[in-house]
């Protein structure tokens, strides 16, 4: 070995030479077989893709529409104009799906929604993303044995973007549901699907984070993300753990360039099944109401309540006549636990909520005037009604140096349209970009209805309640904006 390195040295100054000297000198490595723990991984991971590939299917769903356009531009088609996930795959994705007689004009059987599935059941049960179904006229679902059927749907719920269609077959290859309740970050997951058409690729990463939430996709987000590969086409297909179960059902990716960075998003099994026997059973979900708008708390949040942590969701509103209302539930009420379930913010408390039947009895742990109270409360259905209820927003102004805004008393016809009582309140007419007002988030429009608890309504009320806000340092506000009420809070 010593005299290879030396030989080696020669490259800079006589590079044949030096090659030449080390090739004579050195013995070639020979192959050394792999690591025995390297094997068994490649072997589990082959299992895997083996086991759960047969139940992977494509899904193609049509819709018949007239194309108006005959110059062959790259504008996209109405039906992708809109789509959901539009601003994760990005518009050159959809334009490659842009077909039609001579590339554009006429009119024809256009693409709506390209993606996978899993099947789910011996009889044909299909999961897959109700965005690669929904409105479709027409959905051809080919299996791996590359036959194709005409699937019907059985149930689509956009608020969780899942749908269950079914095809006529027996005999087919199923995965199993897994427990995506026991995945723990750092797992190995699969990702398989039908990306770009690449029929049953399988891509590999980790689970990077569960109950993400917050990401604005759909309604009720619980989402495991993982670094695996997911594409444009990935859309129903099954995010798979170790032991070859589906523990997720693929949904879309964060990207700037329409392809996979490194940041995919799944539904959870468990969530998916829960979601899949309601449409089965009924054709729709029906989810628990509590009637409550709510919000995450904050640093600044949880000290004007006198709180050390930010667990928890305040309640910033009650509808009216609601499970919540007849239960007692106040605004300020800071939720901590729901069912035994500690609350982690609004998006886990509306998931929690939203998985409760109609009609069952839930039982609330909620923090009220420093004290923790146990509220007990019937759930409600979540309707159109019931979210309409809830509102799931000519005077003289004076300015408030403080809070560097300037704010008057709320006209008659804002009063109506705001659904506030004659005198109630202060309109925001102004803010100073950089006042403590807009650093806690006030915007021109809001109307002001209590500072730290204090019903206010002129300025002496006003200006009273915020020189006492100022001696503790910090402000809170419950503010209407729009037909909805929420809590701000900032240091002064």
């Amino acid at each position: 070995m010593t005299r290879c390195l030396f030989r080696a040295r020669y490259l800079l100054f006589f590079p044949l030479l030096a090659m030449l000297s080390f090739s004579l000198v050195c013995p070639v490595a020979s192959h050394a077989a792999a690591p025995a723990v390297l094997k068994q991984l490649d072997d589990a991971f082959i299992q895997v893709a083996e086991k759960v590939k047969p139940a992977v299917v494509n899904i193609s769903s049509t819709k018949k529409e007239v194309i108006g356009s005959s110059d062959g531009s790259q504008e996209m088609d109405p039906l992708f104009k809109n789509h959901p996930f539009k601003d994760f795959f990005g518009d050159e994705f959809f334009k490659r799906f842009k077909k039609g007689p001579g590339g554009g004009g006429g009119g024809g059987i256009q693409p709506h929604g390209m993606g996978s599935g899993v099947i789910v059941s011996p009889e044909g049960l299909i999961l897959t993303n109700a965005h690669v179904v929904k409105d479709a006229d027409e959905i051809k679902v080919t299996v791996s044995d590359k036959r194709s059927y005409d699937a019907k749907v059985v149930g689509i719920d956009p608020e969780s973007d899942i749908a269950v269609v079914k095809i006529d077959a027996k005999g087919l290859p199923i995965a199993t549901l897994g427990d995506s309740g026991k995945l723990q970050v750092g797992a190995i997951v699969f990702a398989i699907g039908n990306p770009f058409g690449l029929n049953r690729t399988v891509t590999s990463g980790i689970v990077s984070a569960t109950g993400r939430t917050n990401v604005g996709i759909i309604d009720y987000e619980d989402f495991i993300q993982t670094d695996a590969a997911i594409n444009p086409g990935n859309s129903g297909g099954p995010l798979v753990n170790i032991d070859g179960e589906v523990v997720g059902i693929n949904t879309a990716i964060a990207s700037r360039s329409g392809g996979y960075q490194g940041v995919g998003f799944a539904i959870p099994s468990s969530s998916a099944k829960l979601i899949m026997d309601d449409l089965v059973k009924d054709g729709k979900v029906k989810r628990g109401l509590l009637g409550v708008n709510i919000q995450d708390m904050n640093e600044a949040l949880s000290k004007s309540f006198g709180r050390k942590d930010s667990e928890g969701a305040l309640v910033s509103q009650v509808v009216e006549g609601s499970p919540a209302d007849k239960a007692g539930i106040k605004a300020g009420d800071i939720i901590l636990k729901f069912n035994d379930n500690i609350v982690k913010g609004a998006a886990h408390l509306k998931n929690l909520v939203g998985k409760e039947k109609p009609g069952s009895s839930a039982n609330l742990s909620v923090y009220r005037d420093n004290k923790t109270i146990e509220v007990p409360v019937k759930i409600a259905e979540r309707t159109q009604k019931s979210l309409a209820a809830s509102g799931a927003t000519d005077s003289t102004s004076e300015t408030s140096n403080d809070l560097g805004i300037q704010i008057e008393k709320v006209p008659a016809t804002v009063s109506s349209k705001m659904g506030l009582k004659e005198g109630e309140g202060l309109l925001v007419k102004d803010i100073t970009s950089n006042g403590a007002g807009a650093k806690i988030g006030l915007r021109s429009g809001d109307v002001i209805l209590e500072i730290d608890g204090t019903t206010v309504s002129g300025m002496e009320e006003f200006n009273k309640a915020v020189s006492a806000a100022k001696k503790n340092k910090v402000i809170r506000l419950k503010v209407q904006r729009g037909t909805a009420k929420i809590f701000l809070a900032g240091s002064l």
